[in-house]
């Protein structure tokens, strides 16, 4: 495999004064079409409203930074879901619900979305379809078909489909009232992935959090499995792959550090280092390893399958300390003497190992 695995940032697609979308194109970072993914950004000014929505494409949306209201529209239910969203949040959306995102707040509301593309129209990229606005898909049905769905005169008609000059963002005046989001909506909805219940704790190493179909059930819909990663300065993460034939995504929240990637053959595919922002995807059962630098690193990874199973090639739980001393002696053409100090090595730690 030669693709290109570097990893890059997003590149804004259009904007104005409510807000910017960005995102990844295939043609800057080619494993999204090799492997099906899509990646995009949202971020909204104080009053940006991204309205209404749905795509083709099922996605992990996780909030980097601000707070605002998400309103959720699943198909065949009586109303949307209305829910307060904040920083660490995540989310998982089934292909063809229908979204809208609100910031009220000073501060800029930034909500990532990483997913499968498999059923969309391009590989690799996100297709939105915007039910109001100046690109709304009632702009292209005639005022007859319209006003025969809704029931409404066609002078009516024509106030509510043309009235919205803008497409995509837009921002609302100071004192325009939105719905009142709903704790209760929160519920299997929403998941904030700095509040949970750490899956994996290791003092001066790392910290886990698991997106999956127990911690969030919509998970199963979706198709994606996601975790949220922190690790502390100079600390690495153990080289691994994933054993069920799945790519992982990653983007680094905050923080930088160094990754490598090591493919077939042995082929060290990438190395290099990544900072806040970066975006880049690791191949199936390709292994991948990172080290922080001294502010430590953080990253939202998705996983292209609801529960995934990852097997380790260091530390206490790793295959090495599964297989036979015969077998790591032949494999490795070594003495008896030099497989045993390998193996009474790391026999305490897992996953993450602090600076030396």
């Amino acid at each position: 495999m030669d693709v290109d695995l570097t990893p890059k940032v997003s590149k804004s697609v259009y904007g104005g004064d409510g807000g910017s979308y960005f995102s990844w194109s295939p043609s800057d970072l080619p494993m999204l079409k090799e492997g099906n993914i899509g990646a995009s950004k949202i971020a909204l000014q104080k009053n940006g409203l991204a309205m209404p929505s749905y795509s083709d494409s099922a996605k992990v949306a996780y909030v980097l930074q601000g707070k605002g209201t998400a309103g959720i529209y699943l198909y065949e239910a009586e109303k949307e879901k209305v829910v307060s969203i904040k920083e660490g949040d995540a989310m998982a959306l089934p292909f063809g619900v229908t979204t809208w995102w609100f910031n009220q707040d000073d501060n800029e509301l930034v909500i990532l979305f990483m997913g499968n593309t498999c059923t969309g129209h391009k590989a690799g990229e996100f297709t939105e379809f915007a039910l109001t606005g100046a690109n709304g898909l009632f702009t292209g049905f005639t005022t007859e078909f319209v006003a025969r769905a809704w029931d409404l005169e066609e002078d009516k008609v024509k106030e509510l489909v043309e009235s919205q000059k803008g497409t995509g963002i837009i921002k609302l005046k100071d004192g325009f009232k939105m719905p009142e989001p709903k704790e209760e909506d929160r519920k299997g909805m929403v998941m904030n992935c700095l509040e949970a219940p750490l899956d994996v704790d290791i003092k001066n190493g790392g910290r886990v959090v698991l997106l999956n179909t127990k911690s969030l059930p919509l998970v199963k819909d979706v198709g994606l499995g996601a975790d949220l990663v922190r690790i502390d300065a100079g600390s690495m993460c153990s080289p691994g792959f994933s054993c069920d034939s799945a790519y992982q995504v990653t983007y680094i929240v905050r923080g930088s550090g160094r990754a490598q990637i090591v493919g077939i053959d042995g082929k060290r595919k990438m190395e290099i280092r990544v900072k806040a922002g970066n975006l880049f995807i690791v191949p199936r059962f390709f292994a991948v390893s990172k080290i922080a630098d001294g502010e430590g690193m953080e990253w939202f990874s998705i996983i292209t399958t609801p529960n995934p199973i990852f097997c380790h090639l260091a530390g206490r739980t790793s295959v090495w300390k599964a297989l036979s001393s015969e077998v790591l002696q032949a494999s490795f053409n070594v003495s008896p003497e030099a497989e045993q100090h390998f193996r009474s090595k790391r026999l305490n730690a897992e996953i993450f190992f602090p600076a030396p």
